[in-house]
């Protein structure tokens, strides 16, 4: 009986020492999902380039300048003076701005957004208006028109913006107050 319970044990761990062999999928993917979506995210976005450079053509108060950044931005208020510097990673601005959608219906009120306090580059902002701010100068007020890529893209804010929705805000930047470390 012995020998059994041995041999039983030594076959066990032969078969148990045996190496792992890799599982193959049980379906593939062709990435057909993926070509669609992306398909249809350059319609839209196309779509939303024609719309917004239709608005800049109609716009004749303003001249609107091309961002590398994917978004456009016209001066309401320009500072030229050279001394007048643009924020910097740290920096700390304080701000005001509201938000409207293309159409030109007001979504957010200054008043409803109040001013804000923001850190360069360090606080969640979507990156339209992140990278928008960094433009600016103190006492300036600019209109950006943002694709909805560059504001708040396919999920909206949860609130009243809803998905894939492009917008207009006009900002003012109050101060800047450089980080010691720049």
């Amino acid at each position: 009986m012995n020998k059994f319970y041995l041999l039983s044990l030594i076959l066990f761990a032969f078969i148990s020492c045996k190496s792992p062999e890799a599982r193959h999928p049980v379906s593939v993917k062709s990435g057909s999902f993926i070509d669609a979506s992306v398909e249809r995210n350059k319609k839209m976005n196309s779509k939303e380039h024609a719309h917004i450079k239709k608005l800049i053509q109609q716009e004749k108060n303003l001249k609107y300048i091309a961002s590398p950044n994917g978004f456009w931005y016209a001066y309401k208020t320009k500072l030229e003076a050279d001394s007048l510097k643009t924020p910097k990673f740290g920096d700390v601005v304080t701000y005001n701005y509201n938000i409207k959608a293309l159409n030109g219906t007001e979504i957010y009120t200054t008043e409803n957004l109040k001013t804000q306090t923001y850190t360069i580059d360090k606080e969640e902002l979507f990156s339209g208006l992140r990278e928008g701010l960094k433009l600016m100068k103190e006492g300036e007020t600019v209109t950006f028109l943002f694709p909805s890529q560059k504001a708040y893209g396919y999920y909206g804010d949860g609130n009243k913006i809803g998905r894939n929705t492009p917008l207009i805000c006009d900002v003012t930047l109050y101060s800047i107050t450089e980080n010691e470390h720049n």
